[in-house]
């Protein structure tokens, strides 16, 4: 058995006073609390995260699609100006960049959905457990 402060034995839960249960209660609750937003700030941050991965990705993706574009730009002009190789070489360049372009926007997205909903949902359901316990707790 423990001791208390004042030099006793401390009671089973049944004999203890109210005061001291209660406090008990509010140091456990206050742990709990603190546990919990730690809990969601780790969560958030880890969404984060993903969430600026995919945008960057997302970005790149857009980026190169732009200079794919000019590619085919220049190979439309190429194609009317000069000879079939120089606007052929220009549109195989063209091609390559925007199927690089659509493989990361396409990663960039399946980034971007793996960091929604912006919630720390492993938080949640773990209050809602906590608060279930708590209810289980008192009704004994």
């Amino acid at each position: 058995m423990s001791h208390v402060p004042n030099g006793g034995q401390a009671l089973p839960s049944e004999e203890r006073p109210t005061g001291e249960l209660v406090k008990q209660l509010s140091e456990q609750v206050s742990v709990l609390v603190r546990e919990e937003v730690k809990l969601a700030q780790l969560e958030m941050t880890r969404k984060g995260k993903q969430f600026g991965t995919g945008a960057g990705m997302l970005g790149g993706g857009g980026l190169i699609a732009l200079y794919g574009a000019g590619c085919l730009i220049a190979c439309a002009v190429l194609a009317i100006s000069e000879v079939l190789a120089a606007w052929l070489a220009a549109l195989i360049v063209g091609l390559v960049l925007l199927a690089v372009a659509g493989a990361a926007a396409q990663a960039g997205k399946h980034r971007l959905r793996q960091a929604a909903p912006p919630v720390p949902a492993e938080t949640v359901d773990s209050v809602k457990a906590d608060v279930e316990k708590i209810k289980e707790g008192t009704r004994r």
